[in-house]
């Protein structure tokens, strides 16, 4: 009796993560709905697989289903992974419930690799909680451990690369984040049943290996504003680091040591394309990661849309750019570093001063596929700005000497960078830093520590972006206290604010002429 109690219990608190009662979990797998792609999962009782509700398998009979909110969770609770429908093909929706942020930061670490060498006290210390408490949230967010949420990673991980590469199964295992290919065949036999070998043998690749390197899909949720995010990523490309095209963004990239190439560009579905190009297959999880944040795969623009869409002056600009993202950085020193060289200049004089800052500091890279994207250069580390004139480039001796200073910081304490208890302490962090204000504090922790709440009220283009139709514009405090109805997706406010401003003197200047025609 008291196992019935206890198990009528767990799934009550699933279905309160979930936002759903059985009979909607059953109805989207009926209709095989994609609005809850990534959203819920379906442990089947009588085959011990767990599936998507867009499987394409016939739906079993009620009594033999059970509904988790992640696959996580479902993996835990002894379920595997299905062969149609792949769950590693599903949207990665959990760090974006905005129901915890100290699990959407943890999530954020674990992608990162936090869990490799570490274990859950060394994440929960990070993120300034006690192991406990932060094993609750797991449980109560998530319905699954810390452990469980980052070995399902690395099995749907090197799932997905058995599907879509040809990389042999060594550096699958590596690739994936396993510490050994006997640890790495020991999970999959355990979890399929089967070692991975048969596994791609049972299905042909999906996509071909890139020449040098590999191609995965990273999907996401539709709708997908790609020309919004690759137009806010050329306006800050960097010569010989970036090349950006209407249909393809490629950079170079150095992780851990190791330097390489990463091109990006939309697929024929709901999934970018990533070809990466590193030396080492272990910086791949890093790698894909990076990109996951840089384009923001995994946010739910419905959900956020839906919310910021209460404000009237907010609702026709999510009407117009339904799947508008907000673009992550590649790197937290090189973010800031834009971020001060932007100081009091335009976006065209802070590319043209990092342009200088790459050709002076930055690493050469030889590779003849990155020399045919036009990319020559990698980012400056911090170790190679420590003791330069950086003022001598073209800028206030000031700015320079924060720049240094900045880069002093860095190098001696790498992790400033990562993810803190909450946005107040990040930011506080943050304003510590040499060179950083609190505007500069709130776009660092909006586009590297992806806190989907950052907002630089002090913005001019904010501000200006919400100028009433008698032409007064709120200051920076009326703009904070209006933003308070926005939490906590201020972070996309600002980005939907950000493209109106952006197109306003185009659409002044094109009213200028047709007036001019008019008459």
């Amino acid at each position: 009796m008291s196992e019935n109690r206890e198990t009528c219990r767990g799934e009550a608190r699933i279905f309160a993560v979930m936002d759903m009662d059985f009979a909607a979990c059953r109805r989207a797998f009926l209709t095989r709905d994609p609005r809850f792609d990534g959203r819920i999962f379906a442990g089947v009782k009588t085959t011990g697989i767990y599936c998507r509700p867009i499987c394409p398998a016939r739906t079993p009979k009620a009594e033999n289903m059970t509904f988790f909110p992640t696959a996580a969770a479902a993996q835990e609770a002894g379920f595997r992974p299905c062969l149609r429908c792949r769950p590693e093909s599903s949207p990665d929706l959990g760090a974006w419930r905005g129901t915890s942020n100290t699990v959407s930061r943890a999530l954020a670490l674990i992608e990162a690799g936090a869990m490799d060498a570490g274990d859950v006290e060394a994440l929960a210390d990070r993120l300034g909680v006690g192991d406990r408490q932060l094993r609750r949230l797991f449980k109560q967010h998530l319905g699954a451990s810390p452990v469980a949420v980052a070995q399902t990673r690395r099995v749907l991980l090197a799932k997905q690369l058995i599907h879509e590469t040809q990389l042999p199964m060594s550096e699958v295992a590596l690739a994936s984040g396993f510490g050994s290919v006997r640890r790495f065949n020991e999970t999959f036999q355990q979890l399929f049943g089967r070692p991975p070998g048969v596994l791609r043998r049972s299905q042909a690749p999906e996509a071909s290996a890139a020449a040098g390197g590999i191609t995965v899909r990273l999907p996401y949720r539709a709708p997908y504003d790609w020309d919004g995010i690759i137009g806010f990523l050329s306006a800050r490309a960097i010569p010989g680091v970036e090349a950006v095209e209407p249909r393809r963004y490629a950079r170079t990239l150095a992780v851990d040591g190791a330097r390489g190439v990463v091109v990006v560009t939309p697929g024929a579905g709901d999934y970018l394309v990533a070809e990466i190009r590193f030396p080492r297959v272990q910086a791949l999880p890093a790698v894909i990661a990076r990109v996951r944040r840089v384009f923001d795969l995994a946010a739910d623009p419905a959900l956020i849309g839906a919310h910021l869409s209460q404000d009237p002056a907010l609702a026709p600009l999510v009407a117009a750019r339904p799947g508008l993202r907000a673009p992550g950085a590649w790197d937290g020193f090189e973010l800031a570093v834009r971020a001060i060289l932007g100081q009091q200049i335009t976006v065209t004089a802070a590319r043209s001063l990092a342009a200088k800052l790459v050709d002076a500091y930055g690493e050469r890279i030889e590779d003849p596929a990155a020399l045919a994207l036009g990319l020559s250069c990698v980012f400056p580390t911090p170790d190679r700005l420590v003791g330069q004139d950086i003022a001598a480039l073209g800028m206030p001796r000031a700015r320079g000497a924060a720049l240094e200073a900045l880069a002093r910081t860095v190098a001696d304490d790498p992790t400033i960078f990562t993810p803190r208890a909450d946005l107040e302490s990040a930011i506080a962090a943050l304003s510590a830093l040499p060179g950083v204000g609190e505007w500069t504090a709130q776009y660092i922790a909006l586009r590297e520590l992806r806190e989907p709440d950052a907002f630089p009220h002090a913005d001019i283009a904010l501000m200006r972006a919400l100028t009433d139709d008698e032409g007064r514009r709120p200051t920076a405090q009326e703009l904070l206290a209006r933003s308070q109805a926005w939490r906590p997706w201020r972070a996309y406010a600002a980005q939907h604010l950000w493209a109106a401003d952006a197109v306003q003197p185009q659409q002044i200047k094109r009213t200028k002429t047709d007036a001019k025609r008019a008459a």
